[in-house]
């Protein structure tokens, strides 16, 4: 009998892994950091799913049909300088041997409001989520959503207290609109390329 280890794929790896970045708790749940959650919530609720937690996974996971493709989704259980260790997780359950169709959803302070990005590797521009995934994975080749929130007037805040604020009235819905997008280019991507995605969603 051949055993398992914890979260092991047994059957049928999922063509794309989507990992929206968050913190967990009700605090933190309409922070600027949780935007990237909002697009797997928005995820699921497009396609009719239902996140649900394990413990193995140190994540809410849901499998998506996107189109003919099948679509993991999940929000980490573990706090934002933690993700890594649920992405491993993740990705081995998943089946993703190809870090290409790794897509990770996260908040931009270097965007302003209003403003989506679609990247492959690359700088990790301080976000300790990001930080956290390459050190797990020792790699930094997968694909990245990147949601606009724009930086803190200078010397009023740093950007590590912004992002754990809620947007204000002006800023929500242009990111709600944003993270729509975000979820437009998640689709996008389940039947495409990351080349394609970054030349349709990357204009604005």
């Amino acid at each position: 009998m051949v055993r398992r280890s914890p979260g092991e794929r047994t059957g049928s790896p999922a063509d794309l892994l989507v990992v929206g970045l968050g913190n967990p708790g009700e605090e933190y749940a309409r922070t600027r950091h949780n935007a990237g959650a909002w697009v797997i919530d928005e995820l699921v609720r497009r396609h009719g799913g239902r996140l649900r937690r394990g413990r193995r996974d140190f994540a809410a996971v849901d499998e998506l049909r996107i189109g003919s493709r099948r679509v993991a989704v999940a929000i980490p259980s573990t706090y934002m300088n933690e993700s890594g260790k649920a992405v491993v997780a993740l990705v081995r359950r998943f089946g993703i041997d190809d870090l290409s169709r790794l897509v990770v959803v996260h908040d931009e302070l270097d965007l302003p409001v209003g403003r989506l990005r679609v990247k492959f590797g690359g700088g990790l521009a301080g976000n300790n989520g990001l930080k956290s995934i390459r050190a797990s994975l020792r790699s930094d080749k997968f694909a990245r959503i990147r949601i606009g929130v724009d930086k803190p007037e200078r010397e009023t805040m740093t950007g590590a207290d912004y992002v754990l604020r809620r947007p204000g009235r002006r800023e929500q819905p242009e990111i709600d609109r944003t993270v729509s997008e975000a979820a437009d280019a998640v689709e996008f991507l389940a039947d495409s390329d990351i080349e394609s995605a970054m030349n349709r969603f990357n204009g604005g």
